[in-house]
């Protein structure tokens, strides 16, 4: 037992121990969280949106580039306790002041990107952001006459609004639809003849 405690005693004192300091492992995920922030309210809400291979290399080297930022020389228990809590705050802290303060969500998130009007594609805000007409199909509609309105919001989800139909295509739906009931409907009377037919003969 003693053997033990003496063995532990060095591993538990290097896997707590801080060899920087209690700031500066707390300003460095902070620093680094707001960096992120603003180069993801910089390069656009496309990476949000959709993720080709490409974007998930970028995702993946990007947080392994960063991880070195916010641990620095650190591999201690402790300083990667500190180091979360000092992230799971400040995400806190955030969310908080953009609950409060629309004009600050604006600033910080951006505002949604109209992609599709009235069934025509917004070339410009496509291009801006570096999107295809296959987000629409992706979205479960075929044509673009289909959608009156797509939108790119700021957290990277697509709103999309159903064209309404025509009055042609709605008396079209319409004549379809009590068409199917006549032809159910006679259906029915066919099988009730049928049956009473088949009824005579038998007796």
């Amino acid at each position: 037992m003693m053997h033990f405690l003496l063995a532990f005693g060095p591993i538990s004192e290097h896997m707590w121990q801080l060899p920087v300091p209690v700031l500066e492992k707390i300003l460095r995920p902070i620093i680094v969280y707001l960096a992120l922030i603003a180069l993801l309210r910089i390069f656009g809400k496309r990476e949000l949106a959709q993720l080709n291979p490409f974007d998930l290399v970028v995702l993946l080297s990007l947080s392994n580039t960063v991880q070195n930022a916010i641990i620095g020389d650190d591999n201690s228990v402790s300083g990667g306790i500190i180091g979360a809590l000092s992230l799971l705050a400040v995400n806190w802290v955030v969310a908080r002041i953009l609950y409060r303060s629309h004009k600050l969500t604006r600033l910080v998130e951006g505002r949604s990107t109209v992609l599709v009007s009235e069934g025509k594609l917004n070339i410009k805000a496509m291009e801006h952001e570096s999107l295809t007409a296959s987000v629409i199909h992706k979205q479960g509609f075929t044509h673009l006459d289909q959608v009156h309105r797509c939108e790119l919001e700021p957290n990277g989800t697509f709103y999309v609004e159903a064209e309404d139909p025509s009055p042609d295509a709605r008396r079209h739906q319409e004549l379809m639809s009590r068409h199917d009931q006549l032809q159910a409907s006679l259906d029915a009377l066919q099988r009730e003849m049928a049956m009473l037919r088949g009824g005579t003969t038998a007796g």
